[in-house]
């Protein structure tokens, strides 16, 4: 299999959200090394962000900047973690692929940035009106 293949099949949506849960799984795992984790968790944090380095609407930078960081980013968790513990993550994100983790805190913190900036808008609104 040529370079490209694999890379066009890394950047598949199921290839590539399974890789992302099983990155999220290493970063989990006890025995992952530490530099392994912090990789992994800035790689499956980047992958879900909706904040890109390049943003999306510049044509085909926006886009390539997501075909490169991720699979680059993988691809040193990968190097860095054990063989077999990386294996065995990849394993179990392709047996519970629809199963994603459940972060409560995260879409809490979600729900609270976007209340902040709705009040702060609002007292805004009410300030600029009632100094007019």
């Amino acid at each position: 299999m040529t370079a490209w293949k694999r890379w066009t099949r890394l950047a598949g949506t199921a290839g590539l959200a399974t890789r992302v849960l099983a990155l999220w799984r290493l970063f989990k795992h006890p025995h992952t090394p530490p530099m392994a984790k912090f990789v992994a968790i800035v790689v499956v944090a980047y992958a879900l962000s909706p904040i890109d380095l390049i943003p999306d609407f510049i044509p085909l930078l926006g886009q390539l900047d997501d075909l490169v960081i991720v699979p680059l980013g993988m691809a040193l968790a990968v190097k860095l973690a054990p063989k077999p513990l990386w294996d065995s993550c990849l394993r179990e994100a392709q047996a519970g692929r629809g199963q994603l983790p459940r972060l409560m805190w995260g879409a809490a913190l979600v729900v609270v940035v976007w209340l902040s900036a709705l009040v702060a808008l609002v007292v805004g609104l009410v300030f600029v009106l009632a100094s007019a």
